[in-house]
């Protein structure tokens, strides 16, 4: 006999899970007793049960696996719900497993909002934002709930569950010889033979053939097959944000980062292309910008995407929609015998895009009173070595700038993503990043704003001395919503930075109070010797980087008013600041030859 408690955290060991991330409390009791009575699992505590959940996102997303949080019922489980919902959204194997008031103790069926102390029916709130969410109120089915919940995390486009267990059936012993199992078998997919025809017909006569992928590469596994086609037949490769360590920069192929707020020369690219194939990427509106109507509006688009939902999207109109993984589609391309056509002129112009529109511009460097965040990233992403991971910030110019300027080196981890979008993730996703990568170091560019609500565990970063690099974007404010305020509002600024009620605090000296090592870089002259300082420190560091708050994004895709006064967007090639008509002409003259 054993206990269901026990055999929960067994369960987890055989399925490669040796890290939780936890926050006890009384309603999980028995879960936490057997997960630090174990001594092949690792138990993380945090200091809220937001950050337990995004750090075991972010781990999930790092070891392209399942990622663990156990908490306590009530609040301890509410807390989880940003964090499951990015799972959703970025589709990783996120575990949530809650503890839950006692059945006797239990409202649910009653009509009464709470009896149990701390009690919510967590299930009901987690269900939109979950594969798969259940409460068990049978000990004799903690083996299916849990193959079940392992199951739905990982077949098909994977995303989060959560196993909601009273506190009675934690401490219940059952016969694990005797219980029941789940059977399924995961989705195959199979590729029409007409559909392989066409693909292959249309590679061998497209002049300006473009691959474009995203982070369901990496999820299904197919990284190697992907470089494998383009590279036998040399195919110009764009990357989104949530892919762009699938390639490294300085490969030949390789032609750059698209999107609303992408780079310029990769936006030409995409929108001079005759052949347009996605692969793993929701074509999600920042990446395609709102002038749908116009996006890679000369291509034929080929658009191969594991979920149905996403291909049937009514705003684009793919020529041909498949509903497939990455590597069953890569793997059967490899399989065909392709005329590989010579794509080396096509290759050269995305190049000389990309070296006409630079990203960096050197008048940023002319500003004596901050730093440039485009070139701190730069100078971050040109020091660090391979092995080093960057995991950012979600939301804002700490996200923004990476997006536009950093560098990929080949085979490096690089996770920068805007799913949710959602603030205070930058040091949770360190957090999980560290546990994933042991004594690797962990690189992470954050806001303020979102860096103060969650920096109580700066207090867990020092206790497990995670080597973790913070460079937080110091401008005592949101910048996000002081552009928005000032372009919207004509400067009517509302709890967005210190002028209108917003006091985020002296990030620096509460670091130095966890016993965090700081640094400070105050203007661009100190950029890089600050940043080598920073990366070569032997323990945890935060770096405060004094920022304008003003200092725009861009480019970014442009907007207009039109005659009946409502705002439209321009095409994707067409960025602030904007170029002169004649020259985006000739530009875009690319697509006719």
């Amino acid at each position: 006999m054993i206990k269901v408690s026990d055999y929960v955290i067994e369960f987890l060991l055989k399925h490669g899970v040796t890290d939780v991330f936890m926050f006890v409390g009384g309603g999980a009791m028995h879960l936490d007793d057997s997960a630090g009575a174990n001594p092949n699992m690792n138990c993380v505590a945090c200091l809220h049960e937001q950050t337990c959940a995004m750090a075991a996102e972010s781990y999930a997303r790092n070891k392209n696996g399942l990622g663990v949080a156990i908490v306590t019922t009530g609040p301890g489980a509410t807390n989880t719900l940003t964090a499951v919902a990015a799972s959703w959204i970025e589709s990783t194997q996120l575990f949530v497993i809650s503890g839950q008031v006692k059945r006797g103790d239990s409202m649910i069926g009653t009509g009464v909002r709470q009896m149990g102390v701390q009690e919510v029916d967590i299930v009901e709130m987690a269900k939109p934002v979950t594969k798969y969410a259940v409460l068990l109120n049978d000990p004799l089915k903690i083996r299916y709930e849990l193959e079940k919940c392992v199951f739905m995390a990982k077949n098909g486009r994977p995303g989060p569950v959560l196993l909601d267990i009273p506190l009675d059936v934690q401490a219940t012993r059952v016969d694990e010889n005797t219980l029941d199992g789940f059977n399924a078998e995961y989705d195959k997919y199979e590729i029409p033979n007409e559909y392989l025809k066409e693909i292959k017909s249309l590679l061998e006569h497209s002049k300006r053939p473009v691959i474009y992928v995203g982070a369901g590469v990496a999820l299904g596994d197919a990284r190697k097959e992907f470089l494998q086609f383009v590279e036998k037949l040399q195919i110009p490769v764009l990357t989104t944000w949530n892919g762009m360590d699938l390639i490294w920069d300085d490969h030949p192929l390789y032609m750059g980062r698209p999107g609303a707020i992408g780079q310029r020369h990769a936006n030409f690219v995409l929108q001079n292309s005759d052949l347009l194939i996605t692969v793993g990427t929701r074509l999600a509106p920042l990446q395609t910008g709102f002038a749908y109507d116009a996006y890679a509006r000369f291509a034929k688009l080929i658009m191969v995407d594991i979920d149905k939902a996403e291909l049937d999207k009514q705003k684009l109109h793919p020529h041909l929609k498949i509903q497939s993984d990455a590597k069953t589609f890569f793997t059967e391309l490899n399989s065909l015998d392709i005329i590989p056509n010579d794509n080396s002129a096509w290759i050269a112009q995305g190049k000389t895009w990309a070296k006409k529109y630079p990203v960096l511009n050197p008048e940023w460097l002319n500003n004596t009173d901050f730093v440039n965040s485009y070139y701190l990233v730069d100078s971050i992403s040109r020091q660090m070595n391979v092995n080093d991971v960057y995991c950012g910030g979600r939301a804002g110019t700490c996200v923004d700038t990476v997006i536009h300027a950093f560098k990929v080196k080949k085979n490096q981890t690089v996770i920068a993503t805007k799913g949710l979008s959602s603030m205070g993730y930058g040091l949770p996703a360190a957090i999980g990043a560290a546990v994933a990568h042991p004594g690797q170091k962990i690189v992470c560019n954050n806001g303020d704003g979102g860096f103060v609500m969650n920096i109580q565990d700066l207090a867990t970063i020092k206790y497990h001395n995670y080597p973790i690099k913070f460079f937080i974007l110091n401008n005592n404010g949101y910048a996000t919503i002081v552009a928005t305020q000032t372009n919207v509002f004509n400067q009517h600024f509302v709890c967005c930075n210190q002028n209108s009620g917003l006091a985020i605090g002296n990030i620096k000296a509460v670091a130095e109070a966890y016993g965090i090592k700081t640094f400070a870089i105050n203007n661009n002259s100190e950029i890089d010797s600050v940043v080598e300082e920073v990366l070569t420190y032997d323990g945890p560091a935060l770096c405060d980087v004094k920022v304008c708050i003003t200092q725009p994004i861009q480019p970014r895709q442009a907007n207009y008013k039109t005659p009946e006064g409502q705002m439209a967007s321009r095409p994707l090639e067409d960025m602030k600041p904007l170029l002169p008509p004649e020259e985006l002409a000739e530009i875009m003259s690319v697509s006719a030859k």
